[in-house]
């Protein structure tokens, strides 16, 4: 989530300071993203910087937008809790832009479950089903959770739950194919094992077997030859 992307939408419907942008962007998204709020005034001094937001009013963002927030990130700026920012043209084009492009899929993000398995089938020593296994366990945990807050929403029908019951719904779909995704390991890790079985079958360890590689069924036809000899 671009953070810097969701401080200008919300600046689009009105301005607001840096406080009541944290508040406005955790109540719209269920607090499924919490912001810290230097983050929120360390960004609104990018944003400045660029030429997307200016400061209104009397206070002393309204002199500099990137000096001010670089010291109200820092906890310096008093005034920064009741100064209000506002976008520009350019971010005002900025927003039109974001609501028209599709988010790129190219380069996804990183996704920490994803590495983790395939870094676990790689190493040496780990059981890799286990990990799977434990991981169903959280993500079926985590679906209820977000099932039963949806069913909750659903309850209260309420216009202004909109936003949260669609960010519900992502994290709910995402969770299910997540779990559909861990059922798909599990069965392609138990198909390689059952494949590694039969090669053990086909080629049989010499030590198993009492023979060497190069003994064969030409060898044993050799090695007889002489015994043959002797009974005739």
């Amino acid at each position: 989530m671009s953070v810097r992307l969701g401080l200008l939408a919300l600046l689009a419907d009105q301005s607001m300071h840096g406080y009541q942008l944290r508040q406005e962007f955790e109540a719209r998204t269920g607090g499924t993203w919490p912001l810290n709020i230097g983050q929120v005034y360390t960004t609104l001094a990018r944003l400045g910087r660029d030429g997307l937001v200016e400061a209104v009013g009397d206070g002393p963002a309204a002199q500099g937008v990137a000096g001010h927030d670089a010291g109200a990130a820092q906890g310096l700026g008093a005034e920064a809790a009741t100064e209000r920012y506002a976008l520009t043209e350019a971010g005002r084009a900025e927003v039109a832009r974001w609501w028209t492009t599709p988010v790129a899929r190219s380069a996804p993000a990183r996704d920490e479950l994803a590495i983790k398995l395939a870094l676990a089938v790689t190493v040496p020593g780990v059981d890799v089903v286990d990990v799977v296994q434990r991981q169903r366990t959280e993500s079926m945990r985590a679906l209820r959770d977000f099932t039963r807050l949806r069913r909750a929403a659903d309850a209260r029908d309420e216009p202004k739950d909109l936003a949260w019951t669609l960010v519900l719904d992502n994290l709910v779909f995402t969770t299910e194919a997540e779990m559909r995704w861990l059922d798909h390991v599990e069965a392609r890790l138990a198909r390689v094992a059952r494949v590694a079985r039969l090669a053990g079958v086909a080629q049989p360890d010499a030590s198993r077997t009492g023979t060497t590689p190069s003994t064969g069924a030409g060898a044993r036809a050799t090695a007889s030859a002489p015994e043959r000899g002797k009974r005739r």
